[in-house]
């Protein structure tokens, strides 16, 4: 299990790239350099940025990506949510069936706690944060 995937990682590195110039607007062509991200993924990252009102995007000559949202109103977890779905540790499923166990289970009450713990810091965890 991977607590962030690689869309989640571009879409980071994209957007801490971008709080150094915040009222610029950056090309998909600029950021695929300065990034080294392959093209058709960095899209698809600024693509459900701009769904997501992250970030906003202008058509045409000149045209590109700019922040809409301050990068210390960015938390981690919202990233993870928007590109991973949500967040779980512990999915108790049994041939794609609920568990029937789930109600009785010793082990997922002890997940569920770490679970709620790790919610709790990453909701800490703003952009912003680790810029500084």
């Amino acid at each position: 299990m991977r607590l962030i995937t690689r869309d989640t990682d571009y879409a980071i590195r994209t957007l801490c790239l971008m709080a150094d110039r915040p009222k610029k607007v950056f090309s998909v062509s600029e950021l695929t350099k300065k990034l080294n991200i392959p093209r058709p993924f960095l899209r698809k990252i600024l693509q459900i940025l701009h769904k997501n009102k992250i970030l906003e995007a202008f058509k045409g000559k000149g045209g590109g990506f700019l922040l809409k949202k301050s990068i210390d109103k960015i938390y981690l977890l919202d990233l993870m949510n928007i590109f991973q779905g949500r967040f779980s540790l512990n999915r108790c499923l049994f041939k794609r069936k609920p568990c029937p166990r789930i109600d009785t289970c010793k082990l997922r009450k002890r997940i569920k706690k770490m679970e709620r713990y790790l919610l709790d810091e990453l909701k800490k965890i703003s952009l912003g944060s680790l810029l500084n």
